[in-house]
């Protein structure tokens, strides 16, 4: 009776809001807490860790190559259960495991127990953010479906955008503060006193209320008598279906491609800024102003993939971000590291919600969840290259020059790959 009263009407008791913006407003939460942590903030985990424990680059970057191993095996698997398991449970069991993972963070005394602690904060991660949530957001919308995954990501970089400098602050080695340790020990609580409350917010599909995807939304026509409803016309792919177009795996790995700089990032941004004499502060207000950017041209990117061929518009933010890679690689003032702020932000903000955007589109929802955790094998493949790649290349050459030059140039092959991926035609079937 209480979930009844609290959550199955919550759309028509606030000013009739449709029941979808509500899921994008508690996504973006979710995968603020979830990933923003984890991954946006573990540049500045990095150089916490090297200077309590000397761990080489080589070492650190190992830590989120094995987070793409979890997610290379997992994918398929976190797909196939948010199909039968539902958004709403799968959010709750990836969040406790994300907690227990912060937990065991917390308590790191040696490297082999801080790669424990990654991979189950990643199999958290995985489980309960960014899949299930995403075929959650493409259950409910169709017609403004970039739309609302570009504001859900908006209020997780939102949430980036506090958390990081925050983080930044609390871990700095230089200043006796909370430190890396409790930081993570805090984090842990927050998430798993939440987990039970914000999963029973979700709703699954509309279908299960009586409702239709994205309010009966209508296709564009200049002719309105003849405009039709989008339900009636949506088509939706089998999973073995889709992995026999050729778009399934331009869309795989034009994705892969243009994420292995964002896990370098992720890890050595904070590392390759202290190599040049740049704080830890200063890591977390550079990863603050990138974000900050990648904010607004998320709602952009959203807007111009219903508006226009989302595989171009991803061909041109991926572009933009590559330029902003090779800006970083030869940034030695902190004004030109603004600027790659700036570049790296509206590349990485545009395309964002559009690689999801995009396979909704191309083979509809109701295989949606085994689809992308398919499509996601070969990005996390890629992914267990780049980071590692990137502090090897330091650790032998002294810089990360050629790392990131390699990786822009993987990046603009990845946008070309997004620029040859057209909607399929699902096959007729005799």
């Amino acid at each position: 009776m209480t979930e009844f009263i609290s959550f199955k009407n919550i759309h028509s008791k606030v000013s009739g809001v449709y029941y979808g913006w509500w899921l994008v407003v508690l996504t973006g939460f979710i995968m603020t807490v979830a990933t923003v942590p984890l991954y946006h903030a573990m540049t500045v985990w990095s150089v916490a860790l090297e200077s309590h424990f000397g761990w080489t680059r080589t070492q650190l970057g190992l830590a989120l190559t094995l987070t793409r191993i979890e997610g290379g095996i997992m994918g398929p698997v976190e797909g196939y259960l948010t199909d039968r398991l539902g958004t709403r449970r799968m959010v709750l069991i990836g969040l406790v495991f994300l907690g227990i993972g912060f937990l065991i963070f917390s308590q790191v005394r040696n490297l082999w127990m801080f790669y424990v602690a990654f991979v189950v904060m990643a199999l958290g991660q995985g489980l309960g953010s960014w899949l299930p949530l995403m075929t959650g957001i493409n259950n409910w919308f169709i017609r403004r479906r970039s739309t609302a995954i570009g504001w859900a990501s908006l209020g997780s970089r939102l949430g980036a955008l506090i958390l990081v400098p925050a983080i930044a602050w609390a871990v700095d080695p230089d200043h006796d503060r909370l430190g890396w340790d409790r930081t993570a020990l805090i984090l842990a609580i927050f998430v798993l006193i939440i987990a039970f409350p914000i999963s029973k917010a979700i709703r699954n599909k509309p279908q299960d209320y009586g409702e239709s995807a994205d309010e009966a939304p209508v296709l564009y026509s200049t002719d309105e008598d003849s405009a039709v409803a989008y339900d009636n016309i949506q088509v939706d792919w089998t999973a073995s279906q889709a992995i026999k177009t050729s778009a399934f795996w331009l869309i795989a790995f034009g994705h892969g491609f243009t994420s292995m700089v964002l896990l370098a990032i992720m890890t050595h941004l904070g590392l390759l800024l202290k190599d040049r004499g740049f704080d830890i502060q200063t890591t977390g207000w550079v990863v603050a102003a990138y974000t900050a950017v990648a904010m607004v041209f998320q709602i952009v990117g959203g807007y111009s993939g219903d508006r226009a061929p989302k595989n171009v518009v991803l061909f041109c933010f991926t572009t933009i971000q590559a330029v902003g890679v090779v800006v970083l690689t030869f940034a030695h003032s902190l004004r030109t590291v603004y600027l790659f702020a700036v570049l790296f932000g509206i590349g990485f903000g545009g395309r964002n919600p559009l690689t999801v955007a995009i396979r909704g589109e191309y083979f509809g929802r109701s295989s949606f969840g085994k689809i992308l955790g398919l499509s996601t094998v070969p990005m996390n493949v890629l992914l267990l290259i780049s980071s590692p790649l990137a502090g090897y290349l330091r650790d032998v050459q002294g810089d990360y020059t050629d790392a990131f030059l390699i990786l822009a140039f993987l990046n603009v092959v990845g946008g070309v790959l997004f620029l040859f991926s057209k909607r399929p035609k699902l096959p007729l079937t005799p």
